[in-house]
Formats: structure tokens, C-alpha cells, sequence
């Protein structure tokens, strides 16, 4: 992504703001197959559920240091990002608190991961940082597939690492409650072009656009 979005319980509601602040963030980048695993699970949340108004759902994107006053303003931090633990594809694996920056820059996939282990870093040194941070990380399958879109072994674990965040933002008074019809797509943060569905449905395939970089510059394998 190229931007950041956020909001609160409702779309139409602004993001709040509390002296015991959540902030849900979802970071990374839709056009990079798994990469896009962080932002896909803060849409789904946001399409299915309502929270306090003190929670804030936000597609963080790329924007690493950009995010720095997003993290600051949280109490309380959830993140959702694709994490090279160097695990079968698909695993969830929950980092908390002060194990979280060491992880964000264990093994960089990506740009966004070594802009957001800086943002963690600043935050802790202004004085700002919350007070707990819960990390849902799941292994890629595939990153080197610009257009594509999350793996089947991905897609698979997302309503457990959903689950999981549920339960956590249960515990931490975020008042999830499951809205009994889910928004439509134009409503999302990702905003209309980039839903999942319509990505998925719209797209080339392969076949038609080159996906892993200009194949007369890719080197021949004897």
C-alpha cells in the first residue's frame, strides 16, 4: 500500500481517541502475494466486526516510520504481518512485548519491516511505547509474485490468526462483537479497488502479465 487508513468502531465514526487507546494495525503489502497477509486480516476484522470506540483498525501499508505517532498514541498494540520465522508456510506464531522489535528484524522480507523495527525502537526511546504489544505472525509461502495474492496455505490460517486476535482484543476490553451483516467491500480500508475479492477476481494471471519481473532480463538457466 501506498497510504494509511484508519478508523474506529465504525466507518462512519471517526477513530476515537482514550487514555487506554487500542490500536489494531495490519502492515505490509497487498500486491506481494503473502506480503499482504497484515492488511488482509485488519479488512476482515473491520468487514465483521465492531470494537469499543477506543479501538483503531489500521492498514499500515508500507509506510514504516510514517507509523511512528500510530504507534506512540496505542496503549495497547496488535499487529498482523507476514513473518519469516523460517517455519512451514502458514504457521502463526504469536510474539509479545519486548520480544516484538527483535522479530520484526530477525529476517527482513521486505522494506516495511526494517522502517516499522525503527518505528518500535523510536517509540521506546521517546517514552512512548505501549504498554503491550501482541504480534500474529504467519510464514509466507510466496513473496517474489507482484499482482499476485495470499497463498492457499495463507489463506488458510487467517480466521485462526482472526481468532486469535479476536480473543486478545476480548481480553484487552476492545468489545468485539460480530456484526450480523458483514460491510461491503467500498467500505473497507484498503478502499474498493484493492478488496480482496475484487483483486483476486480482476487481476491478469500470470500467463498474461509477467508477475516476477521482465522476463527478457531474467537469466536462462542452462
Amino acid at each position: 500500500m501506498t497510504d494509511h487508513h484508519s478508523l474506529g468502531t465504525d466507518p462512519l465514526l471517526g477513530s476515537g481517541a482514550a487514555a487506554d487507546s487500542i490500536v489494531v494495525l495490519g502492515i505490509g503489502n497487498v500486491l506481494w502475494a503473502d506480503e499482504g497477509f497484515g492488511v488482509r486480516c485488519v479488512e476482515a476484522l473491520q468487514r465483521e466486526w465492531t470494537f469499543a470506540p477506543h479501538v483503531r483498525l489500521v492498514d499500515g501499508g508500507t509506510q514504516g516510520l510514517y507509523l511512528i505517532e500510530t504507534v506512540q498514541s496505542a496503549s495497547k498494540l496488535l499487529i498482523f504481518d507476514a513473518i519469516d520465522y523460517g517455519l512451514v508456510p502458514g504457521t502463526i506464531k504469536l510474539i509479545e512485548n519486548d520480544e516484538v522489535p527483535r522479530f520484526m528484524g530477525a529476517k527482513k522480507m521486505s522494506l516495511h519491516q526494517t522502517g516499522f523495527q525503527e518505528v518500535l525502537s523510536l517509540a521506546q526511546f521517546t517514552g512512548h511505547y505501549p504498554e503491550q504489544v501482541l504480534l500474529i505472525g504467519c510464514q509466507p509461502e510466496e513473496l517474489e509474485d507482484f499482482g499476485g495474492s495470499l497463498r492457499e496455505s495463507v489463506k488458510r490460517v487467517m480466521p485462526d490468526a482472526l481468532k486469535q486476535g479476536i480473543d486478545r482484543l476480548q481480553s484487552w476490553g476492545g468489545a468485539p462483537i460480530r456484526r450480523a451483516q458483514p460491510l461491503p467491500e467500498d467500505a473497507t480500508l484498503t478502499g474498493s479497488m484493492l478488496t480482496l475479492q475484487r483483486y483476486e477476481t480482476e487481476r491478469p494471471s500470470a500467463e498474461h502479465a509477467c508477475r516476477i519481473g521482465d522476463e527478457r532480463f531474467i537469466p536462462k538457466v542452462p
